[in-house]
């Protein structure tokens, strides 16, 4: 496939491109689908680290567009992670609920980073949706004796069925969408949260944000503008635009 412009400029920043096989798929739940795949050398060329996505490229109307999606459990000496799809109408949704095993797919690896707490962070704060779920639980995953407070906006009654890698000291709270626009409701649980009885600690804390681009965008500028919190504090990441 080729790639256009969105390929070219991936390509510039030194984006390494890779092919990944599947070896299987299930759905979880009414509103996702795991596919199992083998790396296809990516993990051996790039070393995985918690809340690692990679660029998809699936074809939609005769163009190639690419999507970043996390990688979930990855294996290096096995070669294998899954990849995790809230279902909607889109490319991606469709691709991940027809395809079979020994289908293919192309994968960019260029501008994931390791998000991580500093050290003695005395507590996690971790705010997203289904989208962000697979990097919310690498995140629980890879700090699972630290204090952690996730949010997780519901836009459907069947998310809060999705699982979440929550373990002693994990509170997750789902906040239902309700008809407002996406992440509206998210964000107004969050700021009160920290405001309240989830009181943030702009000195020892540390805020990860990813959800609908506008919220996040209000999230961020609340944690650095009104609360004070130091920018290696944050990591924030919008993971999708509502339209």
């Amino acid at each position: 496939m080729q790639h256009g412009w969105e390929g070219v400029v991936l390509k510039a920043l030194r984006g390494k491109d890779f092919v990944l096989t599947v070896r299987g798929s299930e759905q979880v739940g009414e509103q996702y689908q795991r596919v199992r795949v083998s790396d296809g050398g990516l993990l051996a060329a790039c070393p995985p680290h918690p809340a690692m996505w990679v660029r998809l490229w699936f074809e939609h109307e005769g163009r190639a567009h690419q999507r970043a999606y996390t990688l979930v459990d990855p294996d290096p000496a096995a070669g294998t992670f899954d990849l995790e799809f809230a279902l909607h109408d889109g490319p991606a949704a469709h691709w991940s609920v027809a395809v079979q095993p020994g289908g293919t797919i192309e994968a960019t690896v260029q501008g994931t980073r390791e998000a991580e707490p500093p050290p003695a962070t005395r507590v996690v704060h971790l705010v997203g949706d289904p989208a962000s779920l697979p990097a919310v639980n690498s995140l629980l995953d890879a700090h699972p004796t630290t204090p952690a407070r996730v949010w997780l906006e519901a836009g459907h009654p069947a998310d809060r069925d999705l699982p979440v890698r929550a373990r002693a000291g994990h509170e997750v709270v789902w906040v239902d969408r309700d008809g407002a626009a996406p992440g509206q409701a998210l964000q107004a649980a969050v700021t009160g949260a920290w405001a309240g009885d989830a009181a943030a600690d702009p000195a020892q804390d540390w805020f990860w944000v990813a959800c609908e681009a506008a919220a996040a965008r209000a999230l961020t500028k609340h944690l650095r503008r009104d609360l004070g919190v130091a920018k290696d504090r944050v990591s924030s990441l919008a993971y999708w635009r509502a339209t």
